[in-house]
């Protein structure tokens, strides 16, 4: 746009922020990214790490859909770790501690080298809407002028927890955002006035403690993995010293101080009236739900390379100063340590996801997207995840293309976004292996296979990158139908199979069924067949490690996948009158009218819509269908 206008406003510069405004600027549309203090760009307020079960999964899919957050936490990471490596490759992630410092320098840096983008200190007062389209933002006094208007074709929100947030500890409470900066004060009034329905969530963060005042010796070290995996398909070996982490626990004089202090807490005080994150609870939550518990893991972890602050993962508060240092100095290897920054609660204004449709845009205002724990989630990576799929659609409309819908069978931003705007949540939302039904095809190896020839259409996947995706591809097939050639079971083999407990088989055997052995790996059979078998990447050949050992479950899960296709690519119009619908009941006629699902599979997923319902929808349908048919003729 000319003058001071731009193709697109992003308000706020948190993880959604970034992600948002890189993936518009990089799709050609002019990019303004808002933020209240350029020095909280991808701010970690909380946790100093990036992944972690299912998290992990998300990164990957970012990656592998041209996002930044892989790339920046390879860049920024001090440790890194697979978790779940004793388990299925379902639930295998990736975890790594970030350098907080440098890893909001090196997202700073990537907005301020982005063509077609400017990072602006301010904040909206109003989105501006005309006949249900966005036509810009108005910006509050004192960062900026009063009342300045800024045009825009499209504003996507992402305001994390900044939205009239209120900090919390003991029996104190005080506007604030967190970290100490400064809140958002006028943004949810404008979001009421344009029908939006606000609620007030919580999230908390644990005390940081002095490196210095702790005795490692009394905690157990937590070493990073090697060798060094990462979270970038792009991303070559990395070989960084690592800095460890420790693991200590709470004890019954830990749980004694805190309990004889919960009525100290702002969460059981009445202070708080927000509603809390059910699967991240803080240590009050811990010792009451979970009184028969004797004790509970405490990780410490670094919050940077350049400061001595050490993170107290495990022990959320918002209990006084006072009882804090009580509390901690109980646990083993903190008898001594010195607090450097208390915890606290904040709660914070976020909207209801059910007014969104499927590509995070708000139903009835064209141009107006959203993203992140605006949306009711929480984490640093569902907001980037959000953030990167509200970026796209938005930009994918201005060029008057349809959206980029990920369905639940596509990837874990699938699960998210439409878990988010198809049942909506009545508490912060957080990403898990096990709300995606499908998580054996959802694997964090396989992300880019999923997804990058998706995102070839939005320009955010370069032709080498896609040539890349293809080598590895050739390399799997090559090495797939290589694996299918039978073989007599040699000498070698049979000691191989012996001495990993395996049986060996009487006669001739496929490479492919031995593979299927969990103590046979495909380096050892390329060692004993060189000329039967192609060498492989690491990356083709964890894949077709996986794909022979799980193909049985793998087969399964397609069958099931096939009949959720059939649901989800049978669209339902948005004309729809539920209200006539005879063979509804009441409450899925309500649920129905008040969503208005895309799709048979999204009404099937509607909190309140049986099975049943979904049966009546299915032979209106087929009605419809045959009667427009008998009209053509």
């Amino acid at each position: 746009m000319k003058g001071n206008g731009f193709d697109i406003v992003i308000l706020g510069a948190g993880h959604a922020g970034v992600e948002a405004a890189l993936a518009c600027a990089r799709m050609g549309f002019s990019t303004l990214c808002l933020a209240l203090n350029l020095d909280a760009v991808a701010l970690m307020a909380c946790n100093p790490s990036v992944g972690g079960t299912s998290k992990g999964h998300l990164v990957r899919e970012i990656d592998a859909l041209g996002g930044e957050m892989g790339l920046a936490a390879d860049d920024a990471y001090i440790q890194v770790r697979m978790l779940n490596t004793g388990k299925g490759p379902a639930v295998q992630s990736l975890r790594a501690q970030i350098d907080k410092r440098l890893y909001h320098e090196r997202m700073k840096r990537a907005l301020e080298g982005q063509e077609n983008l400017l990072l602006l200190q301010g904040e909206c007062a109003r989105i501006e809407t005309q006949n249900g389209r966005v036509r810009g933002i108005r910006l509050s006094g004192g960062l900026n002028s009063a009342g300045e208007s800024i045009p825009c074709r499209a504003v996507v929100v992402a305001t994390g927890v900044y939205m009239k947030s209120r900090v919390l500890i003991g029996d104190r409470a005080w506007e604030s955002g967190p970290a100490g900066l400064m809140r958002a004060e006028e943004l949810s009034l404008s979001l009421r006035d344009l029908g939006f329905n606000l609620r007030r969530f919580k999230t908390g963060t644990p005390a940081r403690v002095s490196g210095r005042s702790l005795d490692y010796a009394s905690m157990e070290l937590q070493p990073g993995d090697e060798p060094q995996p990462h979270f970038s398909f792009l991303t070559g070996d990395l070989t960084r010293e690592q800095t460890p982490c420790y693991l200590t626990y709470t004890n019954g004089a830990t749980h004694d101080v805190i309990r004889a202090n919960l009525h100290r807490s702002a969460m059981y005080s009445g202070l708080i009236r927000a509603t809390g994150t059910r699967y991240c609870p803080s240590i009050e939550d811990k010792i009451t739900r979970f009184a028969d518990k004797e004790r509970h893991q405490i990780f410490i972890e670094p919050e940077g390379l350049s400061t001595d602050e050490k993170y107290v993962q495990g022990m959320s508060t918002s209990l006084p100063a006072d009882v804090q240092r009580e509390m901690l100095r109980t646990i083993p290897g903190l008898e001594n340590c010195r607090v450097t920054r208390y915890g606290y609660a904040i709660e914070y204004d976020c909207i209801d996801p059910l007014s969104l449709d499927a590509a995070l845009r708000a139903r009835g205002i064209e141009g107006l997207y959203f993203a992140g724990q605006i949306n009711g989630s929480s984490g640093y990576e569902e907001a980037a995840a959000q953030g990167l799929y509200a970026g796209i659609n938005a930009a994918l409309a201005l060029r008057g293309e349809p959206p980029l819908i990920l369905s639940r069978a596509d990837a874990y931003i699938g699960v998210l976004c439409d878990d988010l705007t198809g049942k909506g949540t009545n508490e912060p939302y957080r990403m898990m292996t096990s709300r995606a039904e499908y998580r054996l095809l959802l694997r964090q190896d396989n992300a880019d296979e999923r997804l990058t020839g998706l995102a070839r259409r939005t320009g955010l996947v370069s032709h080498a990158r896609y040539a890349r995706l293809m080598r590895k591809r050739e390399e799997i097939a090559r090495a797939k139908a290589a694996l299918n050639a039978s073989v007599a079971p040699g000498e070698a083999l049979a000691k191989l199979l012996e001495s990993r407990g395996e049986a060996v088989p009487r006669s001739g055997a496929r490479l492919g069924d031995l593979l299927r052995r969990r103590g046979v790996a495909y380096t050892d059979l390329l060692a004993l067949y060189p000329q039967a078998l192609p060498a492989l990447s690491p990356e083709a050949r964890e894949a077709v490690e996986l794909d022979a050992r799980y193909a049985g479950y793998i087969e399964k899960e397609k069958a099931l996948l096939a009949r959720f296709r059939a649901l989800e690519d049978t669209p339902l119009p948005p004309s729809l009158d539920y209200s006539g619908m005879d063979g509804l009941r009441i409450e899925a006629r309500q649920k129905l009218a008040a969503a208005k699902p895309e799709s048979l599979g999204r009404a099937s997923r509607i909190p309140g819509v049986s099975p049943a319902d979904v049966a009546v929808l299915m032979i209106y349908l087929k009605k419809q269908a045959a009667e427009d048919g008998r009209e053509g003729n």
